[in-house]
């Protein structure tokens, strides 16, 4: 019912487009046959809103993949150097949480693992809503900080590394079969905020699938019974988009290279200092407004990689929208 709805909604907003259209062109005509420059004015103006329109459902196309519409879990993990990179992860997760927020997302703070002077060492976010996956999959990567340090008494420049991940949730449709002989459970006490029974007890809960060295956990629940399900729910959730990751090399190895994810393998750069500059190095785009970005305006970056991603060196199109 769920994808029924989406293909009606689909071809209703083709049929709203196309009404639109007529009405405009036929205002134009209508004005410039009888020489009225406003009223041919009013019909260029429905036609500059209608194309903004049509631009938006040209990048809406681009998620058609087989997971796209589900929710999605993010993590932020902090790379080498200690408090420096650990305060970028804290400024990526605030970002993350902006951008979800403005496109009317819900957000839930998995888990936090604090860092040591300030910011965090790690941080696990679900994010609810139609499309939520499909959106933020292409920021799965390193993303690089250059700015004067707020913790560098000299004032020097600094460049910081935080890596981010992106899988989705997995649909109850969806069958992942784990085998509980393939898993190490770890259980240990919570850190952060949480009051004393979270703090003082074994809640929280590690689970490392040996096969693949993927490792999840979850600390947000009292119970260490809901966090372990939760857990369970995240590494059925990362076995799948291992799997989505696989068949998308499998069907195209150029692609492949563009969406490895990996240290070493930067996907964007944030200049602070000496000037101001966002550019994603997989598509070219540059934003030279870095404050907006760090506030959640990513759509830009995200349209332009899903450009990328699905059509390759010749998607670029959605780029240049502008």
């Amino acid at each position: 019912m769920r994808e029924r709805q989406q293909l009606v909604d689909s071809f209703d907003s083709i049929k709203a487009l196309e009404s639109e259209l007529d009405d405009a062109v036929t205002l134009i005509e209508l004005g410039e046959e009888a020489e009225d420059d406003a009223t041919v004015k009013e019909g260029g103006d429905q036609l500059r809103k209608l194309l903004a329109v049509a631009q938006k459902r040209q990048v809406e196309t681009l998620l058609s993949g087989e997971a796209d519409t589900n929710d999605t879990y993010l993590e932020v993990h902090a790379g080498a150097g200690g408090t420096e990179s650990q305060d970028w992860a804290e400024m990526l997760l605030r970002m993350y949480q902006r951008w979800a927020e403005a496109r009317g997302y819900k957000v839930e703070v998995m888990g936090v693992s604090p860092g040591e002077e300030a910011g965090i060492k790690s941080a696990t976010l679900l994010v609810k809503g139609h499309n939520a996956y499909g959106w933020a999959k292409t920021e799965s990567g390193v993303h690089r900080l250059v700015r004067i340090s707020p913790f560098d008494s000299s004032a020097r420049r600094h460049t910081s590394f935080a890596s981010v991940w992106v899988y989705p949730v997995v649909d109850d449709a969806i069958e992942v079969e784990v085998a509980e002989s393939d898993v190490r459970i770890d259980t240990y006490r919570a850190s952060g905020a949480g009051g004393q029974h979270v703090n003082t007890t074994d809640s929280a809960v590690r689970i490392t699938h040996e096969p693949t060295g993927i490792v999840v956990q979850c600390q947000n629940e009292r119970s260490q019974h809901k966090n372990r399900a939760t857990a369970w729910a995240m590494l059925r959730a990362r076995l799948y988009e291992e799997e989505l990751k696989r068949r998308e090399e499998e069907a195209n190895a150029s692609a492949a290279s563009k969406t490895e994810i990996g240290w070493g393998h930067q996907i964007r750069s944030y200049v602070l200092q000496p000037y101001q500059l966002v550019k994603d190095l997989r598509t070219g785009i540059e934003n030279t407004n870095p404050q907006a970005v760090l506030d959640g305006d990513l759509d830009g970056f995200m349209e332009a990689a899903l450009a990328q991603r699905v059509h390759g060196s010749d998607g670029t199109e959605i780029a240049d929208l502008d």
